[in-house]
């Protein structure tokens, strides 16, 4: 019950956060937002987690994960009804600022709570299943919100990704007692510094970050190269969808793939994979196609996050786990701030597709930087 507790939360959090993403960026398109303000879009979802993470983190181990959750279900929610009452940019960004405050606490306890439901026997399949569970969200959450686009406006099409966040928080105050409480710790404080030089987790870290930030790429500038070539919003969300799809693929073989190679092999070979997709998108310009190189390329990146949720976790002080993943989580999200500002000045100067091939060139380059370990 509780392990299927955590994997409900996962879903139904991560498809209204995936939705609010697509959502945000087909409407400031449709307010004539050009493609730095887009960039800037991105990286507002991104500054408060980058702030945050760590202080989340302590939150987190201090207090347990249920009101964290809770108030994460519920500021996501009110950030997601913003711009069904005002029609403007600004509040297109006053909801991406208040959705990345509550998804750092919203994630943050939820990947620590899997890991305190988990034992060291059973951890790699239940960060698996919750990756499956994210990768099955991330698939509902763009269609959910490219078709009610299209078919309802954007007003209700916010008002229905807000739901997606009412339904967790519902859950917590129904069953939120049978959570984890939290566990007093004898264990310094952890020093940042030494995580990020420790030689077992800075690969790690690098590779997670580069995962993140193409994702992001992808997420947020697909709609606007699919609508600069008159895809529809709900052409544009089945092309984001697939990237899910392509990330659930990943997952359902993931443990036997480590088994067979190692985590540090899988992230190169993953990062590589990727980037080399990455370069066809300029080539294309139809749904399918792009429904295609959508599925490859999800189905390399998305092998990061359970990798890196294992690692982080089983390599973190007792009773510091929370600490240890608000790190990576402010890792990837330093890389999602700057990113999106940078990859938006160049979308500005030249153009959406070099865009791609940056991030190829980023990704196939980390891949063969990171030095796998001996299986």
């Amino acid at each position: 019950m509780q392990i299927n507790l955590a994997f409900a939360l996962a879903f139904f959090n991560m498809t209204g956060v995936r939705a609010s993403r697509v959502l945000a960026v087909l409407f400031a398109i449709k307010l004539d937002a050009q493609p730095f303000t887009i960039g800037a879009l991105a990286a507002t979802f991104a500054l408060f987690p980058l702030l945050l993470s760590w202080p989340a983190g302590r939150i987190v181990d201090t207090y347990g994960p249920r009101t964290p959750l809770l108030l994460g279900a519920l500021g996501s929610a009110i950030g997601m009804l913003l711009p069904c009452f005002w029609s403007t940019l600004t509040a297109v960004f006053a909801a991406a600022a208040l959705s990345g405050i509550a998804t750092t606490f919203y994630s943050i306890a939820l990947q620590n709570m899997v890991g305190a439901f988990s034992t060291a026997d059973n951890r790699a399949r239940n960060y698996s299943n919750y990756a499956m569970a994210i990768s099955t969200a991330a698939s509902a959450g763009p269609l959910l919100a490219g078709f009610s686009f299209d078919s309802v406006g954007p007003a209700t099409a916010f008002f229905f990704g807000a739901l997606c966040f009412v339904v967790p928080a519902a859950m917590l105050m129904l069953w939120g007692r049978i959570l984890p409480r939290a566990q007093p710790s004898t264990a310094p404080p952890m020093n940042v510094k030494s995580v990020l030089m420790n030689p077992g987790v800075w690969p790690v870290l690098f590779a997670s970050s580069l995962a993140q930030s193409g994702l992001d790429i992808f997420q947020f500038y697909i709609p606007v190269y699919g609508t600069a070539h008159g895809l529809s919003g709900a052409a544009i969300g089945v092309v984001i969808a697939m990237c899910a799809v392509g990330g659930f693929a990943a997952r359902v073989i993931l443990p036997s793939w480590i088994a067979w190679l190692s985590e540090e092999r899988v992230l190169a070979h993953a990062l590589v994979l990727s980037g080399l997709s990455f370069v066809l998108v300029p080539f294309v310009t139809t749904a399918l196609a792009l429904s295609v190189i959508a599925f490859v390329f999800g189905f390399g990146l998305n092998v990061t996050q359970p990798i890196s949720l294992i690692i982080m976790y089983a390599r973190s002080p007792e009773g510091r786990s929370g600490e240890a993943l608000g790190v990576r989580f402010a890792a990837d999200n330093a890389t999602k701030l700057v990113g999106p500002v940078i990859f938006g000045a160049i979308a500005a100067a030249v153009g959406v597709a070099p865009l791609f091939w940056i991030n190829a060139v980023m990704l196939a380059g980390g891949g063969l930087l990171i030095r796998p370990g001996k299986k």
